[in-house]
């Protein structure tokens, strides 16, 4: 048994050896190269369905918001595959290989002409792609999505896996890592709406497509070489039998009565040792009756030396697992609709600047697809000045090393999304008032004369609340879920973004179905903006998020953070206390 111990630790301090900052380009690559593919197809999306496989509108907006909330409920699978099995630095290599040879079938789909219509000129009637068209495309775009769901949820943990958030010196580089993650992510995102949507729209889909495809296999290569390097920490079993046992447990010990001493539960530091490299999560006093399941009674049969059988009885820190994820779910819940509001850059907000006027100087126009990069810029923006000025300046009266809670720096991401979605629904009124004093109302294919920089502000206070909301959010799953968990818990990050867009979709086909009227008109139209009612749609959706704002209040308010003992000692994790 010492024996054991003994190469256990011997094991530890060489992975503690490794890791940090040197292996961060390695790591990023990966995700900047993703995440390039993805954007650069995804920002010109709606195009791409309407122009090239011209699809409707509506259609094609729910289409995309379908493809996004896939992309992003696949984590769930890789987090899975990563935390019970394979680990994560295998879970990124084979997935990244899956995501190359999806991006070389959508790359060969806009190529060849066969895989898509014909383009149609004139006032002809364009022919919608048909159904292999479809599949292929559907195809290719499944095992994009496949592979994301390696990548995302394992990538931000593996990068901060290489930082021992056991050492002093290195946990203040993990909440340093996490908006430095996301500015390298948002530059990749800004390469992506600028020049790539420019080639797309300018030169083709096929060079377009083919570059991020080329880039992608470049950071493959570079990922697989850093592996000598990596500090990888070993998968504990699947996480999820784990909370079933324990709910299995405190099920079959329901009519037992709840102890009030919580030291006579049962603990066994040498059983949860694979599970908590990073310290023993201690008893918390909300969520009492999933407490039963380690209550010991004679039909347990504990044996001395022998780990106890799980489905009767657990430890205390594995009880605690399944509060912290229960605790989780309010919050996660919380973050749905920032999602949704966001899609509309991708959709409605993109199809309002291509009617409006995009020159810069008379010979040359930003493509529509790249209006996004004002919601980039200014989230880059805001990381940086998030980082080296909000930070130490809010330390000072706080105490705390990331300056404000991830709870309050999500809180103020809601405010700011909520007055971008009403914003936006002002500027809409702007953009028809002009259609309608050039007599444009029923010319839907002609440029309104109103400068597409009037969408400025509502992308760039995107692009703000993003920085604290989505950043905040990040942080909190990982801070938050169990040690062992933390790549599931980085999944829970993307599927908030996967529900995001499937209540977009929902939203977007009941209004379009339920405001059509007999004379044609529809809040949503699929022709004609300039007869439709986007204002009350953005208006919808901030009324929405104002109820939202009052819920995630409500649940911040309640919320008990985690506690972790380490080295027998008290330590308040990163944060900890009864409730905020």
């Amino acid at each position: 048994m010492k024996d054991m111990e003994v190469e256990k630790n011997g094991i530890l301090a060489k992975e503690r050896h490794k890791g940090g900052i040197i292996t961060m380009p390695f790591i990023f690559s990966n995700e900047i190269c993703e995440k390039l593919a993805v954007v650069g197809f995804n920002a010109n999306m709606i195009t791409y369905l309407t122009k090239e496989m011209h699809l409707p509108l509506t259609k094609a907006a729910n289409t995309l918001t379908n493809i996004g909330g896939t992309a992003n409920l696949t984590p769930l699978i890789g987090a899975f595959i990563s935390d019970a099995y394979a680990g994560r630095f295998w879970t990124i290599t084979i997935a990244s290989i899956i995501y190359q040879l999806g991006m070389i079938t959508l790359t060969l789909s806009a190529y060849l002409p066969n895989l898509h219509p014909s383009p149609c000129t004139g006032n002809e009637v364009c022919q919608q792609a048909d159904k292999t068209q479809m599949t292929i495309l559907y195809g290719s775009l499944l095992l994009c999505a496949l592979g994301s769901g390696g990548i995302r949820p394992c990538v931000v943990t593996f990068g901060a896996d290489q930082f021992d958030g056991s050492d002093p010196k290195q946990a203040t580089k993990i909440w340093k890592y996490f908006n430095w993650y996301y500015f390298c992510m948002g530059a990749s995102v800004l390469i992506a709406v600028t020049i790539l949507v420019y080639i797309q729209d300018n030169i083709g889909w096929g060079l377009g497509l083919g570059i991020p495809t080329v880039a992608m296999f470049f950071s493959i290569i570079a990922f697989i070489v850093g592996y000598p390097l990596y500090r990888n920490i070993d998968p504990s079993g699947s996480p999820f039998t784990r909370l079933l046992q324990v709910s299995v447990a405190a099920f079959r010990k329901r009519k037992l009565a709840i102890v009030s001493d919580s030291n006579s539960l049962y603990r066994n530091d040498a059983f949860d040792s694979s599970i908590s490299l990073g310290g023993i999560l201690t008893h918390t006093d909300n969520l009492k009756f999933l407490d039963k399941a380690a209550i010991v009674t004679e039909e347990d049969y504990i044996k001395p030396g022998q780990p106890p059988d799980p489905w009767r009885l657990n430890t205390v820190h594995r009880i605690e697992e399944l509060k912290s994820v229960i605790r989780m779910g309010p919050i996660w819940g919380a973050g749905i609709l920032l999602t949704t509001a966001n899609a509309q850059q991708g959709t409605f907000s993109l199809q309002q600047a291509k009617t409006m006027d995009r020159h810069i100087t008379k010979s040359f126009q930003i493509p529509a697809g790249s209006m996004s990069v004002f919601t980039i810029v200014s989230m880059l923006l805001t990381i940086a000045f998030y980082d080296r000025v909000l930070v130490p300046f809010m330390r000072k009266f706080t105490g705390l090393d990331r300056g404000i809670t991830f709870l309050h720096r999500m809180g103020v991401g809601f405010v700011i999304s909520i007055l971008a979605t009403l914003v936006a629904g002002f500027i809409e009124v702007k953009r028809k008032q002009v259609a309608l004093a050039h007599g444009l109302i029923n010319k839907p294919n002609e440029l309104v004369p109103i400068s597409a920089f009037w969408l400025v502000p509502q992308y760039s206070l995107h692009g703000i609340a993003e920085a604290f909301m989505s950043i905040g959010h990040l942080e909190f799953f990982y801070d938050q879920a169990p040690e062992s968990m933390r790549s599931t818990a980085t999944a829970l990050f993307w599927t908030v973004s996967s529900a995001g867009n499937y209540v977009s979709t929902l939203l977007v086909t009941l209004i379009h179905k339920y405001t059509a009227k007999p004379d044609g008109s529809n809040w949503l139209p699929d022709n004609n903006l300039n007869k439709g009612k986007i204002e009350y749609f953005y208006w919808l959706i901030t009324g929405l998020q104002v109820v939202n704002l009052i819920y995630y209040t409500f649940c911040a308010m309640m919320y008990t953070y985690k506690p972790i003992q380490v080295q027998n000692k008290d330590k308040e994790g990163t944060e900890l206390g009864n409730t905020v």
